[in-house]
Protein backbone atom coordinates (compact mmCIF):
# COMPACT_ATOMS: atom_id res chain seq x y z
CA UNK A 1 0.00 0.00 0.00
CA UNK A 2 1.15 3.52 -0.78
CA UNK A 3 1.10 6.78 1.16
CA UNK A 4 -1.11 9.63 -0.06
CA UNK A 5 -1.73 13.18 1.08
CA UNK A 6 -5.13 14.54 0.17
CA UNK A 7 -6.37 18.10 0.63
CA UNK A 8 -10.02 18.94 0.13
CA UNK A 9 -11.85 22.25 0.24
CA UNK A 10 -15.45 22.16 1.42
CA UNK A 11 -18.06 24.88 0.88
CA UNK A 12 -17.98 27.92 3.16
CA UNK A 13 -21.60 27.65 4.29
CA UNK A 14 -21.07 24.26 5.97
CA UNK A 15 -20.79 24.09 9.75
CA UNK A 16 -17.69 22.55 11.32
CA UNK A 17 -19.73 19.51 12.36
CA UNK A 18 -20.90 18.99 8.76
CA UNK A 19 -17.29 19.15 7.54
CA UNK A 20 -16.31 16.58 10.18
CA UNK A 21 -19.18 14.32 9.06
CA UNK A 22 -18.05 14.66 5.44
CA UNK A 23 -14.47 13.75 6.36
CA UNK A 24 -15.58 10.78 8.47
CA UNK A 25 -17.75 9.43 5.63
CA UNK A 26 -14.82 9.73 3.21
CA UNK A 27 -12.56 8.04 5.79
CA UNK A 28 -15.05 5.17 6.02
CA UNK A 29 -14.79 4.70 2.25
CA UNK A 30 -11.01 4.38 2.56
CA UNK A 31 -11.37 1.87 5.45
CA UNK A 32 -13.94 -0.20 3.54
CA UNK A 33 -11.55 -0.42 0.58
CA UNK A 34 -8.72 -1.78 2.77
CA UNK A 35 -6.90 1.45 3.58
CA UNK A 36 -6.38 3.62 6.63
CA UNK A 37 -6.56 7.34 7.34
CA UNK A 38 -3.47 7.92 9.47
CA UNK A 39 -4.07 11.57 10.29
CA UNK A 40 -6.75 14.20 9.70
CA UNK A 41 -5.76 17.84 10.03
CA UNK A 42 -8.56 20.41 9.82
CA UNK A 43 -7.08 23.77 8.80
CA UNK A 44 -10.38 25.61 9.23
CA UNK A 45 -12.11 28.26 7.16
CA UNK A 46 -9.65 30.11 4.90
CA UNK A 47 -9.96 32.70 2.15
CA UNK A 48 -9.61 31.40 -1.38
CA UNK A 49 -7.25 33.12 -3.82
CA UNK A 50 -10.13 33.42 -6.29
CA UNK A 51 -13.81 32.52 -6.44
CA UNK A 52 -14.59 28.85 -6.95
CA UNK A 53 -18.23 27.99 -7.66
CA UNK A 54 -19.31 31.36 -6.19
CA UNK A 55 -17.41 30.74 -2.92
CA UNK A 56 -14.83 33.15 -1.52
CA UNK A 57 -13.90 30.96 1.46
CA UNK A 58 -13.60 27.25 2.11
CA UNK A 59 -12.97 24.70 4.86
CA UNK A 60 -9.56 23.11 4.24
CA UNK A 61 -8.86 19.55 5.44
CA UNK A 62 -5.65 17.51 5.01
CA UNK A 63 -5.79 13.70 5.15
CA UNK A 64 -2.77 11.42 5.39
CA UNK A 65 -3.84 8.09 3.86
CA UNK A 66 -2.23 4.66 3.56
CA UNK A 67 -4.28 2.73 1.01
CA UNK A 68 -4.24 0.74 -2.23
CA UNK A 69 -4.82 2.67 -5.45
CA UNK A 70 -8.38 1.37 -5.97
CA UNK A 71 -9.36 2.87 -2.60
CA UNK A 72 -8.05 6.28 -3.71
CA UNK A 73 -9.92 5.95 -7.01
CA UNK A 74 -13.22 5.33 -5.18
CA UNK A 75 -12.45 8.13 -2.67
CA UNK A 76 -11.87 10.65 -5.48
CA UNK A 77 -14.96 9.46 -7.36
CA UNK A 78 -17.14 10.17 -4.33
CA UNK A 79 -15.56 13.61 -3.87
CA UNK A 80 -16.35 14.47 -7.51
CA UNK A 81 -19.99 13.54 -6.90
CA UNK A 82 -20.31 15.41 -3.60
CA UNK A 83 -21.55 18.97 -4.06
CA UNK A 84 -20.07 20.06 -0.71
CA UNK A 85 -16.51 19.50 -1.97
CA UNK A 86 -15.32 22.46 -4.03
CA UNK A 87 -11.82 21.19 -4.88
CA UNK A 88 -9.59 18.30 -3.93
CA UNK A 89 -6.10 17.07 -4.71
CA UNK A 90 -4.53 13.76 -3.80
CA UNK A 91 -0.79 13.23 -4.18
CA UNK A 92 1.22 10.05 -3.73
CA UNK A 93 4.16 10.64 -1.35
CA UNK A 94 7.10 8.59 -0.14
CA UNK A 95 6.58 9.64 3.48
CA UNK A 96 4.26 12.01 5.29
CA UNK A 97 5.37 15.56 6.00
CA UNK A 98 4.94 16.19 9.72
CA UNK A 99 6.59 19.62 9.77
CA UNK A 100 3.35 21.63 9.56
CA UNK A 101 1.25 19.98 12.20
CA UNK A 102 -0.34 22.87 14.07
CA UNK A 103 -2.17 26.06 13.21
CA UNK A 104 0.64 28.11 14.77
CA UNK A 105 3.20 26.50 12.45
CA UNK A 106 1.01 27.16 9.40
CA UNK A 107 0.42 30.78 10.48
CA UNK A 108 4.18 31.27 10.96
CA UNK A 109 4.91 29.97 7.45
CA UNK A 110 2.18 32.16 5.93
CA UNK A 111 3.56 35.21 7.77
CA UNK A 112 7.10 34.45 6.58
CA UNK A 113 5.91 34.09 2.98
CA UNK A 114 4.07 37.40 3.22
CA UNK A 115 7.20 39.19 4.45
CA UNK A 116 9.25 38.01 1.47
CA UNK A 117 7.06 39.83 -1.06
Amino acid sequence: MANYESVLIARQDLAASQVNDLVSSLSDVIKNQGGEVVKTDNWGLKNLAYRIKKNRKGHYVLLNIVAPSQAITEYERLMRLNEDVIRYMTVKVDEFNSELSSDEDIAAVEAAEGMGE
